[in-house]
């Protein structure tokens, strides 16, 4: 059976979508206590990025909302559709319009850091008391890489 997958973009300025995408995070953030944005929040860095969405027929099953400068602000995937190919599709999508692709990922999130990990990112530098919640994080820089501490995969299999 034939699946569409549809990729959509919504421009800086535009709400589209807005609902479903925070529906989306709000279950990963139930499930996995991840992804722990106020919806003020959210809401306004949605309004101010450019959204990747990937659709499987009209179900939302990702987006990656992104800054100018090519920042991820969000990457969430429908864990219904994780292991299909479809965040890294998204990635691939934020670095074929920025040079430089970087994000945050919470240090004690191995899933994330080894996903981000396999797509070439590299550790920036560790931020203590990141989070609202004092959780750590990496700050993570694919692309120009100068400077960078190491590659995940080191701190991974320490």
């Amino acid at each position: 059976m034939s699946v569409n997958v549809d990729l959509r973009v919504v421009e800086p300025g535009d709400d589209a979508h807005l609902e479903e995408a925070w529906r989306l995070k709000e279950d990963i953030r139930t499930r996995e206590d991840v992804l722990k944005q106020r919806r003020g929040f959210f809401t306004d860095a949605y309004r101010r990025s450019s959204v990747h969405l990937l659709f499987v027929e009209d179900d939302l099953a990702g987006f990656a909302a992104v800054r100018r400068d090519g920042y991820v602000l969000f990457l969430a995937v429908d864990p219904e559709y994780r292991g299909q190919g479809f965040g890294e599709r998204l990635v691939e999508r934020v670095a074929d319009d920025h040079s430089t692709v970087t994000c945050h990922a919470r240090t004690t999130n191995e899933d994330a850091l080894s996903f981000y990990d396999h797509l070439g990112f590299e550790i920036a530098r560790r931020i203590d008391n990141y989070y609202e919640d004092a959780g750590d994080a990496f700050y993570l820089k694919r692309g120009d890489t100068d400077g960078i501490a190491g590659r995940l995969s080191e701190f991974l299999h320490r």
